[in-house]
């Protein structure tokens, strides 16, 4: 009799998350040794972020279980109560749907929880883009992650090194990447005209005309000083003057100030260059991002998906400090004059070279086939305990 398919739960906690694993959870769907679960949980369920579950869906994979933990406030204190919420939700989930592996991705509070209930329940983690250096919780949550899994999927050698530095063991540490680049590198850049309109608020910007593609996202560690930071990058953006299509940021601790200075800046001030927008499907986001100007913030997607594409970028302030950045990024802090510079000098600049740092394309069959052979050991250990 033949084996039965091993089960794979992935977990999707947000836009982002989706969007670098799908090219991930294509190749378990199509792979008859691996049955796929799907849990979607966090903002991916919540319609003020564009309701990401619905992409899923419309993907054509299927959803097994909602976990819905967030709780409302944007402040340390309910990404605290998230977290243990989120154990509970996970915990039942899983228990429900009995997975032979965990596969997760990056360092959302929320994926902390779905790790933590697994680890606890015997269920072996597989982690997506572990070993890597940043600013925020998000440093922390990461390292935590890797410390609770048993598979590790690196994007990068730098990363891989660390995770192997944190005393686990060399053969369940695979650099295979960053997955986005998967369907990146294979992208045409068609846009519908009507790309950012149907959904927005504020100025009509086209894609067939010069734009910039902004994300700010909450700093966790800096939150008193988040409404300057907002105030200052909308300084330095309007004296630039060019069509700006702003994403809205993720729901960390800040973001209510983060929101509460653009809807402020939108009743006081002519909008005719800021267009406001919830959310854009993965493919559509990426062909945004790869067709911008510049893009301007702190997003991680513009440390790394923009290495595929050669998309010139600002990084702005210290949400990811001490990232391995391609030629096309420079950074800046969080004032004005200095954001000014900055994309006056990426504009001038224009296009870069595609960068090999995040990978050639080919981490999703990678991450298939090792997971397809993974065996878990009973107990985990430090593995440079047994050296000599």
């Amino acid at each position: 009799m033949a084996d039965a398919p091993r089960r794979v739960c992935v977990v999707l906690v947000d836009r982002a998350n989706y969007g670098r694993m799908r090219p991930v959870m294509q190749a378990l769907a199509r792979d008859p040794e691996i049955e796929l679960l799907t849990i979607c949980a966090g903002t991916m369920l919540l319609e003020r972020f564009g309701m990401a579950a619905n992409e899923v869906e419309q993907d054509g994979f299927r959803i097994d279980d909602r976990v819905y933990l967030e709780i409302e406030g944007s402040t340390p204190a309910t990404m605290a109560k998230c977290i243990g919420l989120g154990v509970i939700e996970f915990t039942s989930a899983l228990n429900r749907l009995a997975p032979d592996l965990l596969l997760m991705i990056g360092d959302r509070y929320e994926a902390l929880s779905a790790v933590i209930a697994a680890a606890y329940m015997n269920i072996p983690v597989a982690h997506i883009q572990g070993g890597e250096v940043s600013g925020s919780i998000d440093e922390s949550t990461r390292h935590a992650i890797t410390k609770l899994s048993h598979m590790h999927f690196p994007a990068t050698e730098r990363a891989a090194d660390y995770i192997r530095r944190m005393g686990e063991p060399a053969e369940t540490v695979h650099n295979v990447g960053c997955p986005v680049g998967d369907y990146i590198l294979s992208l045409e850049g068609d846009l519908p005209r009507e790309v950012f309109t149907r959904a927005s608020v504020g100025a009509s910007v086209y894609p067939d005309a010069p734009y910039l593609l902004v994300i700010f996202h909450p700093v966790t560690t800096e939150i008193a000083s988040q409404t300057y930071q907002v105030e200052q990058l909308l300084a330095a953006l309007e004296q630039v003057g060019m069509p700006t299509v702003w994403l809205w940021p993720n729901v960390d601790a800040g973001s209510d100030q983060i929101s509460k200075v653009l809807r402020k800046y939108r009743e006081h001030n002519s909008d005719s260059w800021l267009c406001l927008l919830k959310n854009l499907p993965p493919v559509t986001y990426q062909k945004v991002l790869m067709r911008a100007a510049c893009a301007v913030g702190n997003s991680s997607s513009f440390v790394r998906d923009s290495t595929f594409s050669g998309t010139p970028v600002v990084l702005v302030g210290n949400r990811q400090e001490g990232r391995e950045y391609g030629s096309n990024l420079i950074t800046c802090a969080a004032e004005s004059a200095s954001v000014l510079d900055s994309v006056t000098r990426q504009l001038a600049h224009g296009r870069y070279a595609i960068d090999g740092l995040y990978g050639i394309g080919d981490a999703s069959p990678r991450i298939v086939e090792a997971v397809k052979a993974f065996r878990p050991r009973a107990q985990k250990r430090l593995s440079y305990i047994y050296e000599t």
